[in-house]
């Protein structure tokens, strides 16, 4: 791992990673660290991207700006968040599973990449990757409502195990501030997973009332700025 501080950066709608070199990591700051390498941050920086590490992201065509933009969140997420440990796949420590993702950020990932194209499924397993590790199409391409019915299955097909569709609205990722406050309650939750369901409805309606705080704090800002 090369030295120096890796940290999630916002620009506009996209989360990229960036690095923050040559000092060490603060209290305030272990909440939003990451661990990417500079070269994975600088490939993401760009657009379009075109691959990332030896993985095309352009095999059947270039992404549209709003699909790249979900789908740099999710690469983002995978491989800089330090909220994706929480979800370590148990028998590969280098994957995720089952990460809860909120079903209003898959509806939206389908509608920003309904209209491009994709030759594979599952973006994991579905490459035909040659000897120099670079993936490759064995089937045509079609267009991504084709080869996913909704946003539902998009998000539990396209990185194989690793993201799941939340039955919650609140106790689920968005991939953004929100993220923050589902975190410490999706914890919770999963430290009580043994106890009642009273118990866990009762961390959703918490989670929900902490929402609402965050929505109204947001706005009233956003009239101060006026």
């Amino acid at each position: 791992m090369p030295d120096g501080v890796y940290i999630k950066w916002k620009m506009g709608k996209a989360i990229y990673c960036v690095p923050v070199p040559g000092r060490s990591i603060t209290q305030k700051e272990s909440k939003r660290a990451s661990c990417c390498y500079a070269d994975f941050t600088e490939q993401l920086a760009h657009s379009p991207v075109i691959k990332v590490s030896n993985s095309y992201w352009n095999r059947c065509g270039q992404l549209s700006k709003s699909c790249e933009e979900f789908t740099k969140k999710i690469e983002c997420f995978y491989r800089c968040s330090p909220h994706a440990a929480h979800w370590i796949h148990p028998n590969d420590t280098a994957a995720i599973q089952a990460v809860p993702l909120c079903q209003s950020f898959c509806d939206d990932w389908y509608e920003a990449c309904k209209d491009d194209s994709t030759c594979v499924h599952n973006w994991l397993t579905d490459w035909d990757w040659d000897e120099s590790g670079e993936n490759h199409c064995e089937n045509k391409c079609v267009p991504y409502h084709e080869m996913y019915a909704n946003g539902t299955d998009m998000c539990q097909s396209m990185w194989g195990e690793s993201f799941k569709v939340s039955e919650s609205s609140c106790l689920c990722l968005q991939m953004n501030k929100k993220d923050s406050i589902a975190i410490k309650y999706l914890l919770s939750k999963s430290s009580e997973e043994s106890s009642s369901s009273s118990s866990s409805s009762s961390e959703e309606h918490a989670c929900q009332n902490k929402l609402l705080k965050f929505e109204k704090l947001k706005q009233k800002k956003g009239e101060q700025t006026r």
